[in-house]
């Protein structure tokens, strides 16, 4: 995708950062909401459908509760969030109607999209908001989540919500002009980066891994939220929410901020899934053969292919497939616990039903379930 063809896209995903929205923590900034309601609504009289990932709840709760420094304590960030995502969602919602634009709120966590069943209905529903002509807001459901669910950051769950979607553009808004060479804040001589493949494999080291007082993100949680997001196709914009009318600029082809093109196949809707999820029960670790196996073909993986295992893990869970060295090769659901894998590992596929007495599939991990890469 070039930047003169973000005119024809039809889906978009914008993630909107605290910073932008709350004048770096100072509560609620309505009229800077007002100008990016204007801008989507804009896009959406050019025959975009919109999806807005918003940050700002635990901003606002701080401002309504008199915090001046963000809580480190888990309950008391969620209280934070509960308070101010009532303030986010009324300031959408009143913004949007004066264009007779209806919005939808949706909290979400991680388990929600690591599980398949809910996955798809979630799928469903902002589909069906979008064929309605609705603005989804969605935001991590901070009031419930907890360590092990959390997404960690918007610029995560706005991939993922491209992935859930097959969104054509993904565009994460933040304080910076876009990636750079170089960590600007630090090197005033860091040069702007226009455009690049996704799969570039120097633009990793290129971001910045430190995020803002209130964000939690940072260049690198954005650039690996391009990567994630690529897996459905979709392009990612990284661009400055501080330059005046930059959605419209964007979609009109002009030249603000970083544009990363995915340059691999996208993958099916169920491999997007798979792909998606963060949270992995155990680790196989693979020999060289296995490793070139999955690489070169695509096959399934044999128990014969691993030299051991870490975790506990039941079947139907995610596992991640390293190498000997730690690298991670793939993952992917497993066909056996870990207690029945443990005693099948290193052995051929013939030999499971003389094992354990009886046989699920004559792989660990079944080709249809495994994402490599």
């Amino acid at each position: 995708m070039q930047r003169s063809e973000l005119k024809n896209t039809k889906r978009w995903v914008v993630k909107i950062g605290s910073a932008l929205l709350t004048n770096d923590g100072q509560g609620l900034n309505k009229e800077a909401l007002a100008h990016w309601v204007e801008q989507i609504v804009e896009l959406k009289s050019q025959g975009v459908e919109v999806v807005i990932v918003s940050s700002g709840s635990v901003a606002e709760g701080m401002k309504r509760l008199g915090w001046s420094t963000r809580p480190k304590v888990l309950n008391e960030l969620q209280a934070a969030a509960s308070v101010g995502q009532m303030g986010l969602i009324q300031a959408y919602e009143s913004k949007f109607a004066k264009y007779d634009i209806h919005t939808a709120q949706i909290l979400m966590t991680h388990d929600d999209l690591s599980n398949r069943k809910r996955y798809l209905n979630v799928k469903g529903t902002v589909e069906t908001l979008l064929e309605y002509g609705v603005v989804p807001i969605i935001n991590e459901n901070d009031t419930v989540v907890t360590d092990e669910i959390r997404f960690g950051d918007n610029d995560t769950l706005a991939a993922l919500t491209a992935n859930l979607i097959s969104a054509d553009v993904l565009v994460i808004l933040t304080d910076q002009q876009g990636l750079y060479d170089d960590n600007p804040r630090t090197n005033p001589q860091a040069q702007l980066i226009s455009e690049a493949q996704v799969s570039r494999k120097d633009i990793e080291a290129m971001a910045s891994p430190e995020g803002g007082a209130l964000g939690k993100g940072g260049m690198y949680t954005k650039v690996m939220a391009a990567k994630r997001a690529a897996r459905s196709g979709t392009a990612t914009m990284i661009a400055s929410g501080r330059e005046a009318g930059i959605l419209t600029k964007l979609y009109s082809g002009q030249s603000f901020g970083t544009l990363l093109v995915p340059d691999l196949e996208p993958l099916s809707a169920r491999r997007q899934w798979l792909a998606g999820h963060l949270q992995a029960k155990g680790q196989l670790v693979l020999d060289a053969g296995a490793v070139k196996v999955l690489q070169a073909s695509g096959k399934s993986l044999l128990p014969i292919g691993v030299k051991t295992l870490n975790g506990e893990f039941q079947r139907g869970e995610m596992v991640v497939c390293v190498d000997e060295q730690g690298m991670e090769i793939a993952r992917g659901l497993a066909n056996y616990s870990a207690v029945e894998s443990l005693k099948i590992i290193g052995k051929p596929s013939n030999q499971i039903e003389e094992i354990l007495g009886f046989v699920e599939d004559e792989s660990l991990i079944h080709r249809d379930n495994l994402v490599v890469g």
